[in-house]
């Protein structure tokens, strides 16, 4: 299994992003499929993700802000991330797993990461 992303960098505060995060070895409609944040000194958070019930949640603080998309027919999800703010800052992963009781939250797959920097 592996997880590609790609779409970080360097941002002026209020730019706009787009992650990208390319699965191979499995086909991400069979799993719970995320994107985590970690940014230095602070606790891993996960920004978004499509629940076990097909809803796709969102950290509060990146509502409105940021858009979680997959494409199953190319093994593909994505991250929209608008109007960034400096704490946005922070390497992003994306993630998948099986569901455990019917929940979307044991995530075995990890990508490399894709690193966020966002100037004020």
């Amino acid at each position: 299994v592996q997880l590609v992303e790609s779409g970080g960098g360097s941002v002026q505060a209020g730019g706009s992003l787009r992650l990208s995060c390319a699965a191979s070895g499995l086909t991400i409609r069979n799993y719970c499929m995320a994107w985590f944040r970690e940014a230095p000194g602070k606790q891993r958070e996960r920004v978004s993700y499509i629940s076990s019930y097909g809803h796709t949640i969102y950290l509060e603080s990146v509502k409105g802000r940021f858009t979680f998309s997959q494409d199953d027919s190319k093994n593909a999800l994505y991250l929209h991330m608008s109007s960034l703010k400096s704490d946005d800052s922070a390497m992003y992963y994306c993630a998948a797993g099986r569901p455990l009781f019917g929940e979307c939250k044991n995530y075995n797959y990890w990508g490399q990461g894709t690193q966020v920097t966002v100037s004020s």
